[in-house]
């Protein structure tokens, strides 16, 4: 199972960037997807999910009507535009996949989420 994101670079303030995650080894279509953050010396941070009908994204305030995730499931891929973006952005965005039965619950959680990508640094200047 591999999770490939990709798309990351730096911007200027007020920019946009999309990052994808492509998926192999698993049936994507079975898989809610999410995209988390990390900076140095901070927890893992949720940033988005997609449930696996692609009906229902969660976002977290912070990115709220800035960010859009979304699925391909023919591609076998999730992406996440990202608008409006500012400095308090930058860090490494990571892909992850879940099976969970209760997403909804849980899409927040870095528990609820069974395979992860290895990460796309996004930085964003002043």
């Amino acid at each position: 199972v591999q999770l490939q994101a990709s798309g990351g670079g730096l911007v200027q303030a007020g920019g946009s960037l999309r990052i994808s995650c492509a998926a192999s080894g698993i049936p994507v279509r079975g898989y809610h997807m999410g995209w988390f953050r990390q900076a140095p010396g901070k927890e893992r941070e949720f940033v988005a999910g997609i449930s696996r009908s692609a009906s229902v994204p969660y976002y977290a305030d912070t990115v709220k009507g800035r960010f859009t995730i979304s699925r391909d499931n023919a591609k076998s891929t999730a992406s996440l535009q990202m608008n409006s973006l500012n400095p308090e952005d930058t860090t490494v965005y990571y892909c992850a996949a879940s099976r969970t039965a209760t997403f909804s619950g849980y899409y927040a959680s870095t528990n609820a989420y069974n395979y992860w990508g290895q990460g796309t640094q996004v930085t964003v200047s002043s």
